[in-house]
């Protein structure tokens, strides 16, 4: 919210923080933090200046200047060129002389241009940061402004001023408005304000005009509108501009000035906090309905864009027949009675009833709407609005008849017309709430000694009614002001105590850890993962979640893999990336995208993280009104449908995995660094896993390995498809791997040790064994440890053969056993005879040959 302190000193006496910057850190210790600081961007010498004559000139290059010569209040006048012609001689305008600076540090000296000296600058608004106007200068009588030459014209056009970007947040919806951010004020200093909504207002009448609350089917245990406040306004000259004050003040605050009309809604809006709008009443029914859009329906809105509503959408429509707007003979048929559309409730207008220059009657709409449809709409549509903004953030529904007549007042005042003396309030406001307090509970919870006078008088200050309950001090009464729906619970109340008291009054006191256990299993073991991957050179990233069915595409999955059930989001970040991740590997080649296309060639990246794996398309399961707490039952049926999410860690690879150097050429990544990875996370975490070759997709069929544990899948690893690569824009024979860390922890339990460890040495048999290439290592390794028994330790491979010594369909791998017994040392006999054992296995299992 930007806070212009000339316009907050309207309602409050800011003497008493003279400092712009004092008063910022005034307001952040009662929670209004400074989010940006304007001061004044214009220094030196700008003075009103009269002109006196000026010579039209036209020059070699086409363009017309004007040779001015203007007053301003000095001896003698000055020689200015000006290429803007909507002046004429004896206007009065604002002139830059040398020695000042303009925003965007532009410095302005006597200078030549077209055959002249150029004794300083006539400026345009666009020049001194009021606007976008360049085509122009500033005449002041165009402002409702005058002076005399040599004036201030810096304090004059307000340029002096001070404006404060603080920051809101979203459950305090009061303080985006001056009226707001006063009353903060005024706490904040023992003041009281000039509340600018403390203004007399009709009684409602039966004879306004008509309107209808039909929201038969409340969302959210809401009706969408609560209360409607309409005025009408007859006569109206709706084609000056908004005075200079006016439109100053709305720049400020950061919205830019439009038309008469409109800018008096805007400027109303930020001084109270009511969103308003404004009908034209010729284009507009005799009567309006408030209702949830129906399907099929469309809305042009004042952006000139056509919306197709959607169920929950909060409409304003009328019972305008369809006759041509402006034509005399219009007819307000009963009939169309709530069939035109001609407005999203809360958020904006529609096209059809939009204020212009030939406007002569508005109707002033003043209303409270749900904050949850408003939010739910703005969203849904793409169209954030300053209604929205503050509806979403809550409104106060006692406003809207002040608000409506402050804004038929100023419309009275700068437009003309007569205000009609009905107002038309339909609907009802909320009963005040009324929350039960222990007056000491503030000082238990906060750790301060707040007395019963403090804590009466901050609940007081932020306009609640405090009461004694029957048992007398031990319990409050309090009554929330209509402004702060935000305060729901005692807790919201002992936050206020607080915030008034001053968050400085708040003893910094570090909280004693509890004792425990330290890290779970499961965390010691993901940090365990972490660092080894990070150790072996890889980068820990953290990619979203989301992605698409064309992804699933690109990766080769199957029609009926199961990785291609994903959950689909009501609401995604992205329309192009509607789903949940299954798997990784479906995220993680964006990191290694955007790391090539930063310039790196070799990348190697990594991430752990929770993936979500549905049996089945998820399917929805209600939801709850605001403040509902569901039963056991109703919790459990959304725990059940809560889809598996199996936390994963998966890498993608690409480049040298051994850089250039006085070693060596270097060497690229390769299928058996991934498969050597996923065995070194299971060494880590005390487990063996079994490795066999598959056909998975997105790997390479004939360079991937499947890692099972037990009967188990656990993973994937080696280098991914062609084509795969081709699909995802990576670079040939990137490699990767994924795997499930949720069944690896599970297997994974503490280090213990049953027995002493053998101190006894160990003795090493080398064994080579001609087999079938069918036959997968794995296996066979298996069955040389299921034949030699406990003492081998450790199984190796370090040689693979194939070619014509070893046959046709044959392989020739090389193990190394390494034996140790527990209670002594074994002998070289003892050790060949446990080689002996377990090829006997292996030749039992699958016909191995022990190659001599």
């Amino acid at each position: 919210m930007r806070v212009s302190l000339e316009w907050l000193s309207d309602y409050v006496d800011l003497s008493a923080s003279p400092d712009a910057h004092e008063l910022a850190a005034q307001f952040a210790s009662i929670g209004l933090e400074e989010e940006d600081f304007f001061g004044p961007e214009v220094t030196g010498p700008l003075v009103v200046a009269r002109v006196l004559s000026l010579e039209k000139e036209k020059h070699s290059n086409g363009k017309t200047i004007n040779w001015c010569s203007v007053d301003v209040g000095e001896d003698e006048p000055r020689g200015i060129v000006c290429g803007a012609h909507n002046f004429v001689e004896g206007d009065l305008v604002v002139a830059c002389l040398p020695g000042a600076v303009l925003p965007g540090n532009f410095e302005i000296a006597a200078r030549k241009t077209y055959g002249h000296v150029s004794d300083g600058m006539i400026c345009s608004l666009r020049e001194l940061g009021l606007g976008e106007d360049h085509d122009g200068i500033i005449v002041l009588k165009d402002l409702g402004l005058t002076g005399e030459p040599g004036d201030d014209a810096i304090k004059l056009l307000g340029l002096d001023h001070t404006t404060l970007d603080v920051n809101v947040t979203p459950d305090r919806g009061y303080q985006l408005s001056m009226r707001g951010i006063a009353r903060e004020y005024a706490l904040l200093k023992n003041q009281t304000f000039n509340d600018p909504a403390n203004i007399d207002v009709p009684a409602p009448s039966l004879d306004g005009y008509r309107v209808d609350l039909e929201d038969t089917a409340p969302i959210h245990g809401q009706h969408g509108c609560s209360r409607f406040t309409a005025m009408r306004v007859d006569g109206i000259d709706a084609q000056g501009s908004s005075p200079y004050w006016m439109q100053k003040r709305l720049l400020e605050a950061g919205m830019r000035p439009l038309s008469l009309v409109v800018d008096i809604t805007n400027y109303v809006m930020l001084e109270l906090g009511q969103p308003l709008h404004a009908y034209d009443a010729d284009k507009l029914g005799s009567k309006i309905t408030v209702r949830r859009a129906r399907a099929g329906e469309k809305l042009t809105t004042l952006d000139d864009v056509e919306r197709k509503l959607h169920p929950e959408d909060l409409l304003i429509t009328d019972n305008y027949a369809g006759t041509p707007a402006g034509d005399p003979e219009q007819d307000f048929n009963e009939a169309h009675y709530g069939q035109r559309v001609i407005g999203l409730a809360g958020v904006m207008g529609g096209e059809a009833t939009e204020v212009s220059e030939t406007t002569t009657s508005v109707i002033i709409e003043a209303a409270h709407f749900d904050k949850v449809t408003i939010a739910r709409t703005a969203r849904r549509h793409k169209l954030p609005s300053e209604a929205a903004r503050r509806f979403e953030r809550g409104v106060d529904p006692h406003l809207g008849p002040a608000a409506a007549m402050r804004c038929a007042q100023l419309i009275h005042e700068l437009a003309g017309g007569t205000i009609a003396p009905e107002m038309t309030v339909v609907g009802s406001v909320p009963e005040p709430t009324v929350i039960p307090l222990l007056a000491d509970a503030a000082a238990k919870r906060v750790g301060v000694d707040y007395t019963s006078e403090q804590v009466e008088n901050a609940l007081t200050a932020v306009g609640c009614k405090v009461d004694h309950a029957v048992d007398g001090q031990s319990t409050l009464a309090v009554t929330v002001p209509s402004w702060r729906p935000d305060l729901t619970g005692p807790e919201d109340l002992i936050e206020e105590i607080a915030r008034v008291n001053g968050y400085d009054q708040i003893p910094s006191v570090a909280p004693q850890a509890p004792g425990g256990s330290g890290l779970t299993h499961r965390q010691k073991a993901l940090r365990t993962v972490s660092n080894l991957l990070a150790h072996v050179g890889l980068t820990e990233v953290l990619t979203y979640p989301f992605t698409a069915d064309t992804r699933s595409d690109a990766l080769l999955l199957e029609a009926d893999d199961p990785r291609r059930t994903m959950v689909r989001l009501a609401n995604p970040m992205a329309d192009d990336q509607p789903l949940l991740r299954s798997h990784l590997l479906a995220t993680l080649p964006d990191a290694v995208n955007k790391n090539l296309g930063r310039g790196f060639k070799d990348v190697f990246v990594f991430e752990t993280g929770l993936v979500t794996q549905p049996e089945a398309q998820a399917t929805a399961t209600g939801t709850f009104a605001p403040g509902y707490h569901p039963t056991e039952e109703e919790l459990a049926t959304l725990r059940s449908a809560v889809p598996p999410q199996p936390l994963h860690a998966a890498a993608v690879m690409t480049g040298k995995i051994e850089r250039l150097g006085v070693w060596g050429k270097g060497r690229n990544v390769e299928a058996t660094d991934a498969i050597d990875l996923v065995h070194r996370i299971a060494g880590v975490l005390g487990l063996t896993l079994d490795v066999r070759s598959s056909q998975t997709a997105p790997f390479h069929p004939g360079r991937c390995a499947e890692f099972t544990l037990g009967d188990t899948v656990v993973g994937h690893a080696g280098e991914l498809h062609p084509k795969a690569i081709e699909n995802l824009g990576l670079p040939a024979r990137t490699c990767a791997f994924e795997v499930d860390l949720d069944v690896l922890f599970a297997h994974s339990l503490e280090r213990a040790w049953d027995g002493a460890l053998s101190t006894y040495p160990v003795s090493r048999q080398d064994v080579a064994l001609i087999v079938d290439e069918s036959v997968p290592a794995a296996d066979l390794a298996r069955a040389l440890r299921e034949g030699a028994g406990p003492e081998l330790e450790d199984l190796d491979i370090f040689d693979l053969y194939t070619g014509d010594q070893v046959g046709e369909g044959k392989k020739s791998i090389a193990f190394r056993m390494t034996f140790r017994a527990a209670d002594r040392t074994l002998t070289a006999d003892e050790a060949s005879a446990l080689r002996v054992k377990a090829t006997d296995n292996a030749h039992a299992k699958f016909g191995v040959e022990v190659r001599s």
